[in-house]
């Protein structure tokens, strides 16, 4: 399955690399009980993010980060050397746990195939959006819109603050771009607020992050406690997603025009 593109004439650019639920047949079959539950979801992410601000670009997979996640590196590297996480063909959830049935977890050769057909393609549409966006600003701002759930003890320790923004320690984008940000959360004062703190960035903010030649990344981890239930189904809660709504649109309307 293809990524979907929304293409706008803003210089900003939504990347959605979690959101998507699909998973082949072929893989679907070889997950267990844990696996199948899709538990590591961005979840209504794009329902989040959507009609906030007219005009930004947004690129989304479908693909379930479990079949490919598509904010790690094609290379598999550690983004967070020396801590607990998730490979690029995750074979154990956030809780550390197997997702895999005994003996059927992907081979090298199911790997390189996996991000030939749905990793590389998410991330050529990144670039041409980029690349466009560029063009036509002088400069292009992505922001990459990610959520997980508040307590997950195999990847940090106790209650995750409820905006995480990663600049990959200030180098995917510039100043400016990092303070507006941070000062629209902070100014949030019921939503507790970090700084590269657990998540600093992934993949794709460190990848597409050059600010010396235009480019800005910044990550934005929202803790799912503020906008839906973290226990199966995964409701959207409306009353407080509409709330966290109105800082995101401030983020966005401030970031667009960050750099005018």
């Amino acid at each position: 399955m293809k990524p979907e593109v929304v293409i706008g004439d803003s210089p900003l650019l939504l990347a959605q690399p979690h959101g998507g639920t699909w998973v082949p047949e072929s893989i679907l079959e070889r997950l267990n009980a844990e696996g199948r539950l899709l538990a590591d979801t961005d979840w209504h992410i794009s329902r989040l993010y959507a009609g906030l601000l007219p005009g930004v670009t947004i690129v989304s997979t479908p693909i379930h980060r479990y079949v490919i996640d598509a904010n790690r590196g094609p290379s598999d590297e550690s983004l967070y050397p020396g801590q607990n996480t998730t490979g690029l063909c995750p074979i154990t959830s956030f809780n550390g746990t197997p997702l895999y049935r005994d003996g059927q977890e992907p081979s090298a050769a199911e790997i390189q195939q996996r991000q030939q057909d749905y990793h590389q393609p998410y991330h050529d549409a990144i670039a041409e959006q980029l690349q466009r966006i560029h063009q036509r600003h002088g400069y292009a701002i992505l922001y990459d819109c990610h959520s997980i759930r508040s307590l997950v003890p195999y990847l940090f320790k106790g209650r995750l603050p409820d905006f995480n923004i990663g600049s990959n320690s200030g180098n995917s984008c510039a100043p400016l771009i990092e303070n507006a940000v941070q000062q629209q959360c902070m100014a949030a004062s019921e939503y507790s607020t970090v700084l590269n703190g657990r998540f600093k960035g992934g993949w794709t903010t460190r990848h597409y992050g050059e600010p010396q030649h235009g480019y800005h990344a910044i990550q934005m981890e929202l803790a799912q406690c503020n906008y839906m239930s973290e226990q199966p189904p995964w409701d959207y809660q409306a009353a407080r997603a509409d709330k966290l709504r109105v800082v995101l649109r401030e983020i966005l309307a401030t970031l667009a025009v960050s750099l005018a």
